[in-house]
């Protein structure tokens, strides 16, 4: 059977998950009376949550003769660790468009990645039936983005379709017809993408996803580059710089079929599977035959751009919601994680109870730890910091991103003036339609730490932002942090309805009454820019006198509730997020006054 192997890049929410279900669907890989969730690529919980693609993965289609693998990319730049691997797999890609959007950042990201390694994407215009479609525009716009990121001749004569991932359909007509379904794209897929290149020689492959399985144990991913496999066939693993990893057997070889894998018992060259059996081989690893000498070369992959600690809690109510606490198992799993994520970078501090965890952004970090929280983690995480480098003459850079916004026209001065004032420098100002403007800045990374919930409130909601790294350039000077400062607990026990409510107008609350809280935790924001100690625990004085309204039910304002982004991005680096399976609580790193003053006066004697 001949073989074709693509992946789909996408933005963000422009419909990939979408059309690969309906290509599933189209192509007989479910039964008729088979049950099929929406999304089934989606595997992971905080995928479905947040209709984005985080991980990578792989399903096969069968086409008139020919078998198509087809690879789900992640379509956000923090998860770009993924995309950069899984681009040396394929031999072509479907870029997908919105028709009302156009390209955007992530587009450009893992398009740039393709055109990089040579492959000639076939473009298909997606949602064509939105009322605000406006195909021919995008289709320049896909032009000029192709030729920006310097596309040969070749990749630029590339084939277009339009039509519905949603509705099932694609035609090289944004009219139609409708009713071939998606059959003129998987026909354009056969026709425009090449058979896998296979080299000779023995068996060969790095491997790009890996995942852990409680049965087969290690299961790695990979396209085979040369050679054949079959199960009992002995193997040796070698690191990127040629060094022996480990020798073993291969214990079983998973091939696609449609969503499920399925043992095969021969895997040739050009061929997407999965094997198991072996114990220490990781991403970017060769897995060959023992004849064979040179590891082949990975796709080098872009640096990470934002640290994180990640530390033992210590607060007063640690291990009253996690199971999992102490610094060994925090250890452990983000040692595993690292492993089949290369994109992070995991380094354990002096004192052995913290961990800097580096990656892409803030997304990819809360992320892994939204992940830890639900099976059981507690720890304490620190604010992000960005990763700075010097370059030979000492010179200090930073990573600067770019940000394209989306907003209405009225709120695009507030947008401009907020930006100006985290060192962005404004590249692009164009109308995008419907009273909206495009806005494209160069901006620090580290001011766009926490933007995000300000940019939502600046403009009641309608602004859309979208970011992708730019370039490492000189250290832009000193940035303005938050403005007010928080109300703290002085002391220990539940939060009391009366105590709260007599202190709004010192600022709103992020607690709300019958929460627990401790001394040095953070109740609420300041409306002033000093940090303020209050007594949260203060009930009612109760008498024998009676008066008209002086029992009165309190009627408290609702609190302000962080979710886990937004805490990290909200924080001071002297404070923490100490996240448990239940509960996001904000604190002070030192939890006693005296300590907080004494760290405080140290500041100021080294500065």
């Amino acid at each position: 059977m001949a073989l074709r192997n693509i992946a789909i890049i996408a933005h963000v929410d422009h419909g990939k998950t979408t059309l690969v279900d309906e290509l599933l669907k189209q192509s007989g890989s479910f039964r008729e009376n088979q049950r099929v969730m929406e999304r089934v690529m989606d595997s992971n919980d905080i995928e479905k949550e947040r209709g984005i693609t985080i991980l990578a993965k792989a399903t096969s289609i069968e086409w008139k003769d020919t078998r198509i693998n087809i690879v789900d990319t992640p379509g956000h730049a923090d998860f770009g660790g993924e995309v950069e691997r899984i681009l040396s797999m394929v031999d072509g890609a479907i870029v997908l468009v919105d028709a009302a959007e156009g390209p955007m950042p992530q587009t450009k990201f893992v398009v740039s990645k393709a055109l990089k390694v040579g492959l000639r994407p076939i473009v298909a215009i997606n949602k064509i039936d939105r009322p605000d479609a406006r195909a021919d525009e995008v289709v320049n716009e896909v032009f000029d983005l192709f030729a920006a990121l310097d596309a040969t001749d070749e990749q630029l004569d590339f084939p277009i379709l339009y039509g519905s991932g949603r509705a099932g359909w694609m035609n090289f007509d944004p009219a139609g017809p409708t009713d071939e379904g998606l059959a003129p794209l998987l026909d354009l897929v056969v026709k425009h993408v090449p058979e896998p290149k296979v080299e000779e020689g023995p068996f060969r492959m790095i491997g790009t996803i890996l995942e852990a399985n409680n049965f087969l144990g290690r299961i790695i991913t990979g396209r085979i580059a040369s050679g054949s496999i079959k199960p009992n066939q002995s193997v040796k693993v070698l690191g990127q710089d040629g060094k022996l990893i480990e020798q073993g057997r291969i214990s079983k070889i998973l091939a696609f079929r449609g969503i499920e894998r399925q043992p095969i018992e021969e895997a040739h060259a050009g061929d997407i599977v999965a094997i198991a059996g072996l114990s220490k081989g990781t991403v970017a690893d060769t897995f060959c035959d023992p004849s064979v000498t040179e590891a082949m070369q990975a796709q080098p992959i872009d640096p990470p751009t934002v640290t994180m600690s990640f530390i033992v809690n210590d607060s007063p109510l640690a291990g009253t919601e996690g199971d999992k606490v102490t610094s060994r198992v925090i250890r452990d799993r983000l040692l595993k994680e690292a492993e089949g994520n290369v994109a992070l970078k995991i380094e354990e501090s002096a004192d052995k109870d913290s961990f800097f965890v580096s990656g892409r952004g803030e997304l990819q970090l809360a992320v892994l730890i939204e992940n830890m929280r639900r099976e059981g983690f507690e720890l304490a995480v620190s604010r992000p910091r960005v990763v700075m480098h010097k370059d030979e003459t000492g010179q200090l850079l930073e990573p600067v991103e770019e940000v394209l916004i989306d907003v209405d026209e009225e709120y695009s001065g507030t947008v401009v003036q907020k930006m100006s004032e985290r060192k962005a420098e404004m590249v692009e100002l164009r109308p995008s339609g419907g009273n909206r403007v495009r806005l494209v800045f160069y901006a620090p990374t580290r001011g766009l730490i926490g933007y995000q919930s300000e940019l939502l409130t600046d403009t009641r909601g309608t602004a859309i932002m979208n970011r992708l790294f730019h370039s490492y350039q000189p250290y832009k000077g000193e940035i303005g942090g938050r403005v007010n400062g928080v109300l703290l607990a002085n002391e220990a026990g539940e939060a009391v309805a009366y105590a709260l409510f007599n202190l709004e107008d010192r600022g709103p609350m992020i607690i709300d009454a019958g929460e627990k809280v401790y001394m040095g935790m953070i109740i609420g924001i300041h409306s002033r820019d000093n940090d303020l100690e209050v007594n949260v625990l203060k009930g009612k004085k109760l008498t024998n006198i009676r008066a008209a309204g002086k029992d009165e039910a309190v009627k408290l304002t609702p609190p302000i509730r962080m979710t886990l982004e937004r805490a990290l991005s909200w924080i001071q680096d002297d404070e923490l997020v100490e996240v448990t399976p239940k509960s996001i609580r904000l604190r002070k790193i030192y939890l006693d006054a005296n300590d907080r003053k004494r760290y405080e006066k140290s500041k100021i004697a080294v500065g």
